[in-house]
């Protein structure tokens, strides 16, 4: 990844023990949340300049553009970071499913408690 992330921006963040923040993704139009991701510095970095959303794989161990190999992109508007310093939310346009699995969001597929 080339450059680095603004240091005052770093200073804020709040890391998990392998250098990790929560990212949730959430349609713009909608409000919808999509999905969750792990972004490090160089992640939050690469989708602040670039607006593309970049997630680092806890799995892998490496980063990923959305949408790079499936075409599901995810164009950024806005990257907000909470008030504890430990979640960024990215508000996007998701082109696509967002969930690996086909589904629209990841959260789709197990209502544990439906609304009245």
């Amino acid at each position: 990844m080339d450059g680095e992330l603004d240091p005052a921006i770093a200073a804020r963040l709040k890391r998990n023990a392998a250098g990790l923040v929560c990212a949730v993704a959430q349609q713009k139009d909608t409000g919808e949340v999509l999905m969750v991701a792990w972004m490090d510095d160089a992640a939050l970095h690469r989708t602040l300049t670039t607006r593309k959303a970049t997630y680092f794989s806890r799995s892998r161990g490496s980063y990923w553009v959305k949408g790079e190999t499936s075409g599901h992109t995810q164009h950024v508007h806005e990257v907000r970071l909470d008030c504890d310093g430990d979640t960024v939310l990215l508000v996007v346009d998701q082109q696509g499913a967002a969930c690996h699995t086909g589904d629209r969001t990841c959260f789709d597929a197990d209502v544990l408690l439906a609304a009245e």
